[in-house]
């Protein structure tokens, strides 16, 4: 319970204080707010947020810095390593990890991550190490960034259950996705939770609706089919018969933008999560639903048009196979040692067509 006193040590890192040691916060100018900031984040320099040691529990991010640049958001990398190991269990993009894909500023409003005023980021997912916890940023912006502000709040000396799994975080992009493939959004093996996606879509083709394609989890030795697979990309996010721009704490869409094509959404399994004892498979298909006329003239023979919702087999309205911009960031806690992630797409992929 919150008001239960626990015999555990609090503790912030900041760019005033970066070990988070006891009573060695705001020293800086005798007390009287010196410099909390990072001040240069130089191009190419990569820096430690967080370096603890013992057992502990990272309970909230908050940072900011410059906005407007939707360079900053897709090129600042967050990385975050546990007990040691030295692969990172969390690779992503700072505007992507807060659920912003596309480069795009938004608020945005949910149980675990939280954007205020398009321009404060908070996270509370919570995040148990056994041994330490290193936490740092890259600046692969390609240009200096004038301040970064941050705060990482811990937990020393908590006792970590024996079935506890650490936290993951990936991010992926195809652009464009190849035509007739489920767009991947991650394959890893180990005993876990899947905590929830950010998906990002830029629609290559605005004529009609893009979202008919299904979330597919493969779970524990699934080959063809999987064992979870929805009715929808919208559905799966809590809405239907599209989308509109909410956001509610466990599901929401910060930006719905019809003209330009580009779409966030995020979902989370907080309240009802996934399991997997020994690997988990998750792709979403790329199926809109719109104009036959239209599609065929699009995509040709590609479209591989067929009825929708049991439509008769040559009505106007139908399903199709598309191809559009894909990008996500999916959440999830895993056993160590974590599979080595994909390789990050470089600056040039991650920037592209923001």
């Amino acid at each position: 319970m919150l008001y239960e006193y626990k015999d555990l040590q609090s503790r912030a890192a900041n760019g005033e204080n970066q070990r988070g040691e006891k009573g060695q916060g705001g020293m800086a100018r005798g007390g009287r707010k010196g410099c909390p900031s990072i001040s240069p984040m130089r191009a190419g320099k990569t820096y430690t947020l967080l370096d603890a040691q013992g057992s502990g529990m990272v309970r909230h991010i908050w940072c900011t810095f410059p906005p407007g640049d939707p360079r900053i958001l897709r090129n600042l990398i967050l990385r975050m390593y546990w007990d040691g190991q030295a692969q990172p269990s969390v690779e992503v993009p700072l505007g992507d990890f807060f659920g912003l894909p596309h480069g795009a500023a938004r608020d945005l409003q949910s149980e675990y991550v939280q954007v205020n005023g398009g321009t404060a980021y908070n996270c509370w997912i919570p995040m148990p190490f056994r041994t330490g916890a290193r936490i740092t940023v890259e600046n692969d912006a390609g240009c200096d960034i004038r301040h970064l502000f941050y705060q990482v709040d811990y937990t020393l000396g908590d006792a970590i259950p024996e079935n506890a799994c650490y936290f993951h975080a990936q991010f992926r992009r195809q652009n464009p996705c190849p035509m007739h493939e489920d767009y991947e959004i991650l394959r890893t093996s180990g005993r876990g939770v899947y905590l929830g996606t950010v998906l990002g879509v830029r629609s290559l083709y605005t004529e009609s609706w893009w979202g008919e394609g299904e979330m597919k989890f493969y779970l524990d030795g699934d080959k063809d089919y999987p064992t979870i697979c929805g009715t929808g990309t919208e559905d799966y996010i809590g809405f239907a018969w599209g989308m509109t721009e909410r956001c509610t704490p466990q599901a929401g869409c910060p930006l719905c933008d019809d003209e330009r094509g580009r779409y966030a959404i995020y979902r989370f399994h907080g309240r009802d999560p996934i399991y997997f004892a020994k690997e988990l498979r998750l792709t979403v298909q790329q199926i809109g639903c719109g104009s036959r006329t239209a599609a065929k003239a699009a995509f040709g023979k590609d479209a591989d048009i067929y009825s929708a919702w049991g439509e008769k087999e040559d009505a106007e309205t139908c399903y199709y196979e598309r191809s559009d911009d894909y990008c996500s960031t999916a959440y999830w806690y895993q056993t160590l040692p974590s599979p080595a992630f994909p390789e990050l797409p470089d600056r040039a992929a991650r920037s592209a067509d923001l």
